[in-house]
């Protein structure tokens, strides 16, 4: 019988976010190509599922059920899942054998502590909590303004420069285990580029706000993406963000529309996991511009939508957030100025064929969910 490794992660609370769900769902994918009996587990409560008002919705409520049904059914994981809801009721897994397989699994990995279910997490030999937002987390842990962590036995980070000197972003008192954000590399093929476009999916803002930290604001991929708007212009290719950005902020997508770029809805090219991946796969190269706090704080952050397009064989063009020196390939080319990005735009362009190949070939050594989750289970012990 094959061991139960559950991942905890929200996805039906973002129902049509195509790479929210797949930047998760590499994890549970990743743990079922090791042999594992991969475990999604989530949770959506009536106050979770709300309207474009922020107010509890019924109907929020039935979409993210049917996002998760949809979600897990299409990757074949419908027997391996498990939506929480309220007063202990689940869609997939029942809640007894559900504690009984997290009770069996050498650890339970938490995506942001968002495994709250104090039976559940009782049940766990070991909660590993997953960190995603590299000083966003710990900052908020060390300012007071959030217990995420403290309950966990170990700590894992995509923030590959945390603890070193050069990253700001304080430990928390943890011993942070870094990885690479993984790539199920047989569900992420690669393809020749059918176009020249510089394509990304991003949000203008994001769920959550700046943070102060020591005297300094950490901001937003809207304080990064203004000082790059002139791109388009000075590189002769299309340049296409799906970019969610709210109409509060429509001066902005104009004044991006006026400089070149084009700002496909999101819902429509990455609304689904399937149009998420052609949205991608029908680049050229990625641009990818980071969040201002990790870029400050040099986090070492690196997008799993960059190494999704890495696996599909699409370079990428990427704001350096202190991984330069860590990862070096022609089909990843770093940027921290503007004048950067457009040499490397031109770069990328002169041959794009051949740092497409260079990008797959990266994807397979440093990406590849086999090697990612491999060596995450050495550290912890659980391999």
């Amino acid at each position: 019988m094959k061991t139960p490794l559950p991942v905890a992660a929200s996805v039906a609370q973002r129902p049509g976010y195509g790479g929210h769900a797949w930047a998760f769902l590499q994890f549970v994918l990743g743990f079922e190509e090791l042999g594992y009996s991969p475990i999604l587990i989530d949770r959506l409560s009536a106050e979770m599922a709300t309207d474009a008002d922020g107010a509890p919705s019924s109907t929020a409520l039935e979409r993210g059920k049917e996002w998760f049904g949809e979600v897990t059914s299409s990757l074949g994981l419908s027997e391996s899942s498990t939506l929480l809801l309220d007063d202990g009721e689940t869609l997939g897994i029942e809640r007894e054998r559900l504690r009984q397989m997290v009770a069996a699994a050498p650890f339970v990995l938490d995506v942001m502590g968002f495994l709250e279910d104090p039976e559940l997490c009782e049940a766990a030999q070991l909660l590993v909590f997953l960190d995603v937002d590299p000083g966003f987390t710990q900052i908020w842990q060390e300012t007071g303004e959030a217990d995420l962590f403290g309950h966990h036995g170990r700590h894992v980070t995509v923030g590959a420069n945390l603890g070193s000197p050069d990253c700001s972003i304080p430990t928390c008192g943890c011993d942070w285990i870094a990885i690479r954000p993984p790539v199920v590399l047989s569900r992420w093929p690669e393809s020749h580029p059918a176009s020249d476009a510089f394509r990304s999916v991003a949000t203008w803002r994001g769920p959550y706000d700046p943070v102060w930290y020591e005297g300094t604001k950490l901001g937003l991929r809207v304080h990064e993406f203004r000082g790059f708007a002139d791109l388009p212009g000075r590189v002769e290719a299309p340049f296409e963000v799906a970019l969610d950005i709210d109409d509060a902020d429509h001066e902005d997508a104009e004044a991006l529309r006026e400089k070149g770029w084009t700002l496909p809805d999101p819902a429509v090219v990455a609304g689904s996991l399937s149009s998420y991946q052609d949205f991608i796969r029908s680049s050229g190269a990625e641009i990818s511009i980071a969040k201002n706090i990790y870029v400050d704080t040099q986090s070492g952050w690196f997008s799993d939508r960059s190494a999704c397009f890495l696996a599909s064989g699409r370079p990428v063009l990427a704001q350096d957030t202190g991984w330069s020196g860590q990862l070096e390939s022609e089909g990843l080319v770093p940027f921290t100025t503007l004048d950067e990005a457009v040499e490397g735009g031109r770069l990328i362009l002169a041959d794009l064929a051949g740092r497409g190949e260079a990008a797959r070939s990266l994807a397979e050594d440093v990406f590849d969910s086999k090697k990612v989750l491999g060596g995450l289970l050495a550290e912890l012990d659980a391999g």
